[in-house]
């Protein structure tokens, strides 16, 4: 089973989370990945974040990474969003 745990974060104050699940374990990482992220922005209300090469290459390395206000085209009412694969 593929779990993300996503969390908005104010001032070192968690805000909100929530944890995604994803069974079908014929769909790629990648999918459950962008899938979950879907997900976690519709449950938040967010525009989904735009996938900086940053963010990709820190995801790769930790199954982490976090979304700042450069993510994002709206503005935020939080500092950050960060995403981090719990299970797989």
């Amino acid at each position: 089973m593929f779990r993300l745990w996503g969390k908005c974060v104010k001032e070192n104050h968690l805000i909100r989370d929530l944890v995604i699940s994803d069974r079908d374990n014929a769909k790629s990482r990648t999918s459950m990945v962008l899938d979950a992220v879907t997900e976690l922005c519709r449950t938040f209300d967010l525009p989904e974040p735009i996938w900086l090469n940053a963010n990709i290459s820190e995801f790769q390395r930790s199954a982490k990474t976090r979304f700042h206000q450069d993510n994002f085209i709206e503005p935020l009412d939080f500092d950050y969003l960060e995403i981090r694969v719990i299970e797989e």
